[in-house]
C-alpha cells in the first residue's frame, strides 16, 4: 500500500469515527426536551430519532457538504501533506467533542470542526489556504469561513427569538385548555422529535459528507467534489449508531439545567430548532443543533418566565461556545506538531 492510500483509509476511518463522536454529543440535544417533558421513554426516544436521523443525510440533499469542503483549499499542496492535515484536524475535533462530553458540557461539533481544520491548516500550510470569504461579505456574498461563522452566530439568536414568539403564540392559543391538553402534546412530540432529528442529521452528517468527499478528492479517488452516495450511506450509519449510544450528561444539562421543561415547552422547543435547522440545510448552512436546542429553550422560557430561566447555566453554555473554535484548534495544531516531530 501507498503512503496516499495508507492516510486516505485512515482519515476515512477518523471521519466516520467523528461522525459517531458527533451523533452521540448531539443526541442529547434532540431526545432531551422529549425526556424532560416525559413524552417518551428514553429507549423509545432514542430509537424514534436514530430511525429519522438515519434519513435526513439521505434526503437532505449536499448543499451543507460543498460549504464544508471548500472552506479550505489545498491546490498547491502535496496530497500526502494534505491528507495529514485533514487528519490532524479531524482528530482534534474528535477530542474536544470527547472532552466536553465527558464533562456533560453541550459544545458544538460544527464549531469543533470548523476549529479543528483551520487551525491545524493555518500552521501546516498558512492560512492563505482558509477560504476566509470575510472580505465578500462587503459585497453581500457568503462563502468560506465567513458563511460558517455567520450561520453559527445567526442561528442561535434566531432560534431564541423564533421559540420566544412561538410559545406566546401557543399560549394564547392555548389559554384557558384542559390540563388533559398535555397528553396531546406529549402525542405530538413523536412528530417533531421526528423532525428535529431528520433536519439534524440533513445538517450535521453532511459536516462530515463534506470533509469525506475532501479526502476521496485529495486522493485522486474521484474527479471533481461530488458526494458519492456510499458516502451520503456511510456517514447516515455513523451518525446514527452514536445517536443509539446517546450523551446522557447533556441531557440533564439541557433538559433539567436551563429551565423546567413540560410539555408545550418541549414541543415548541422541537418545532423551533426542526425549523431553523431544516431551512440552514437548504442554504448550506451548517449550523449547531446545540447551539439552537439551547436557545430556543432559553428563548421560551423568556417569554413565559424570564427570572426562572438559569441564565447561569445560559452563560457556561455561552463561553463554551466561544472558546470551542481555538480549543479545538489548539488540538489540531497539537495533534499536527506532535506527528510532524515523530515522522522527521
Amino acid at each position: 500500500m501507498d503512503t496516499i492510500l495508507i492516510l486516505a483509509i485512515a482519515t476515512i476511518v477518523v471521519v466516520l469515527v467523528f461522525e459517531y463522536t458527533n451523533g452521540f454529543h448531539d443526541a442529547a440535544n434532540i431526545i432531551a426536551t422529549v425526556i424532560a417533558s416525559r413524552a417518551m421513554t428514553p429507549v423509545q426516544a432514542v430509537l424514534l430519532v436514530a430511525f429519522f436521523e438515519f434519513l435526513g443525510p439521505l434526503l437532505g440533499g449536499t448543499a451543507v457538504a460543498n460549504t464544508i469542503g471548500k472552506f479550505v483549499t489545498f491546490d498547491d499542496i502535496d496530497r500526502v501533506l494534505a491528507l495529514m492535515i485533514v487528519l490532524c484536524g479531524l482528530s482534534g475535533a474528535i477530542a474536544w467533542n470527547l472532552l466536553t462530553w465527558w464533562f456533560g458540557i453541550p459544545s458544538s461539533s460544527s464549531h469543533a470542526l470548523v476549529g479543528g481544520l483551520a487551525g491545524v491548516v493555518m500552521v501546516a500550510a498558512g492560512s492563505s489556504h482558509v477560504v476566509w470569504g470575510f472580505g465578500d461579505l462587503l459585497h453581500g456574498e457568503l462563502n468560506g469561513v465567513a458563511k460558517v461563522v455567520v450561520a453559527l452566530i445567526l442561528s442561535p439568536i434566531i432560534g431564541f427569538w423564533a421559540g420566544f414568539v412561538l410559545h406566546r403564540i401557543m399560549l394564547a392559543l392555548l389559554r384557558g385548555a384542559h390540563p388533559s391538553i398535555n397528553r396531546d402534546l406529549r402525542h405530538l412530540q413523536y412528530v417533531t422529535s421526528a423532525g428535529l432529528a431528520f433536519s439534524h442529521g440533513a445538517n450535521d452528517a453532511q459536516k462530515s459528507m463534506g470533509i469525506l468527499t475532501l479526502v476521496l478528492l485529495l486522493g485522486g479517488f474521484i474527479p471533481s467534489f461530488d458526494v458519492p452516495f456510499w458516502v451520503m450511506l456511510a456517514c447516515s450509519l455513523a451518525i446514527t449508531l452514536g445517536i443509539l449510544s446517546g450523551g446522557w450528561q447533556i441531557v440533564r444539562t439541557l433538559g433539567f439545567s436551563i429551565y423546567k421543561i413540560r410539555p408545550l415547552h418541549a414541543l415548541n422547543s422541537q418545532m423551533t430548532a426542526a425549523g431553523v435547522i431544516f431551512g440552514s440545510s437548504l442554504f448550506g448552512a451548517p449550523v449547531s443543533t446545540t447551539h439552537v436546542v439551547a436557545s430556543s429553550i432559553m428563548g421560551i422560557g423568556a417569554s413565559e418566565r424570564p427570572k426562572a430561566v438559569r441564565w447561569g447555566k445560559a452563560r457556561e453554555i455561552a463561553t463554551t461556545w466561544v472558546i470551542t473554535i481555538p480549543g479545538a484548534a489548539l488540538m489540531s495544531i497539537s495533534c499536527y506538531l506532535l506527528v510532524h516531530a515523530l515522522i522527521k
